[in-house]
């Protein structure tokens, strides 16, 4: 049975989103919720069945075609109480009722999926809702990981949600991909979608974890998808694909088998991922074409640095020149903290530690560590005091039990 939960828990990640985009590309985005709810319905079906029966030898057609019967019986339900099913769904005539056929080959999901991406970030949804929808719509996130995900409650996601899908009524939003000109003003909110779900699984704030690998994977396929249409595959999309590629070559590394945290400096390249390193080589290659410099060129250079397992000053001034440029195209608190780190791999710790009392970080725990750090060399009783403060703020057990090492480490404080 738990072999079940487990295979079903990932087969909701991978089919929820797609079935989801094909329904509603079948019968319009006003429908979404309709859809939604035929495709849980499915999967509690599957947990069902499976539970007594065994999974069967190929699953995902299982779900299809279970999904197929349950949206016509749903047509059916509602014309023998009376709703014909063209008021459901006007588009829809009668005659056809019993003719219907979902389509989920591989193009159609591709297909509806694109359009899905593109109908999300439509600038009548605010930039908070996209997320939310994305995380439950792209993603297969459930209600309580996107509350976790904004710090907030159930019933706080649910009105956003519930407000966003509206909004998509209202405004007529269809499930078409848009006109050459909109896509080419709509692909940077596409792009900042996938980048913030990618970035989510690679420093999760869910499920108090600090890896979720499956969502990861989830924001490369759509980065992947949209490299497949022509109108989409420009450098800045193929520089996002090669940043998640880099990114994602490190994860074998990057945490132990309980889910602690590996700091870059003792990971373990042996178990870096070289394919997907040589995948992010080859999208980096077809993103320098052009003149465009986005964000994503520049965080993919230095992702490609840091899978290089040499610990250099050619590579961290390479490094530092990177953060700097990033700095004056995209500000972020996060960026310049990163660019202090590099800054003291170069210069050392006495520069670095001028320029990090200069930020105002907020509740920003890995600043903290990183003054903890810094103040080892001059201050033992400020590196403990920064650690702390760290180790207070810190989200999640992983963080914590990392930080509380670096306190442990810490030699005593010398009394004079």
């Amino acid at each position: 049975m738990e072999q079940v939960k487990g295979d079903l828990k990932n087969l909701f990640q991978q089919e929820f989103t797609k079935m989801v985009a094909v329904i509603s590309n079948s019968f319009g985005l006003e429908h979404i919720e309709m859809a939604e709810d035929l495709v849980s319905e499915t999967f509690l079906q599957a947990a069902e069945t499976w539970g007594i029966k065994g999974i069967p030898a190929n699953p995902a057609a299982w779900l299809y075609a279970v999904a197929k019967q349950k949206t016509l019986y749903y047509l059916r339900r509602n014309k023998r109480l009376g709703i014909k099913s063209v008021e459901i769904i006007p588009e829809l005539q009668e005659p056809t009722l019993e003719f219907i056929e979902l389509d989920f080959s591989t193009q159609n999901i591709k297909d509806s999926q694109l359009a899905m991406i593109f109908a999300i970030c439509t600038s009548a949804i605010a930039s908070e809702a996209q997320v939310g929808l994305a995380l439950r719509i792209l993603c297969g996130f459930s209600i309580d990981e996107i509350a976790e995900a904004f710090f907030t409650n159930k019933e706080t996601i649910n009105k956003r949600l519930y407000r966003a899908k509206e909004k998509l009524r209202s405004e007529n939003v269809t499930l078409v991909l848009p006109s050459e000109t909109e896509i080419s003003n709509r692909l940077d909110n596409v792009l900042h979608i996938i980048y913030l779900l990618f970035s989510e699984g690679y420093y999760s704030r869910t499920q108090n974890k600090i890896l979720r690998k499956e969502l990861c994977r989830e924001g490369l396929q759509l980065g992947l998808l949209l490299t497949n249409y022509e109108k989409t595959n420009l450098p800045k999309t193929n520089a996002l694909v090669a940043l998640m590629c880099f990114h994602a070559s490190r994860f074998n590394a990057r945490q132990t088998e309980n889910g602690y945290f590996i700091p870059y400096a003792q990971q373990n390249e042996k178990l870096w991922d070289v394919e997907l390193f040589n995948q992010g080589v080859h999208y980096l290659d077809y993103a320098a074409q052009g003149n465009e410099m986005s964000s994503y060129h520049i965080e993919a250079q230095i992702a490609y640095w840091h899978c290089l397992k040499v610990d250099t000053k050619e590579k961290w001034e390479a490094i530092l020149k990177l953060y700097t440029q990033l700095l004056l195209v995209n500000y972020s608190p996060a960026v310049a903290l990163n660019r202090i780190f590099a800054l003291y791999k170069v210069e050392g710790w006495e520069l670095a530690l001028i320029e990090a009392e200069k930020l105002n970080p907020g509740n920003n725990h890995f600043y903290f560590s990183l003054l903890g750090e810094l103040y080892q060399n001059s201050d033992l009783e400020k590196a403990r005091e920064s650690f702390l403060r760290s180790y207070a703020l810190a989200k999640t057990q992983t963080e914590r039990t990392a930080i509380q090492e670096k306190i442990r480490k810490l030699p005593p404080v010398v009394k004079q």
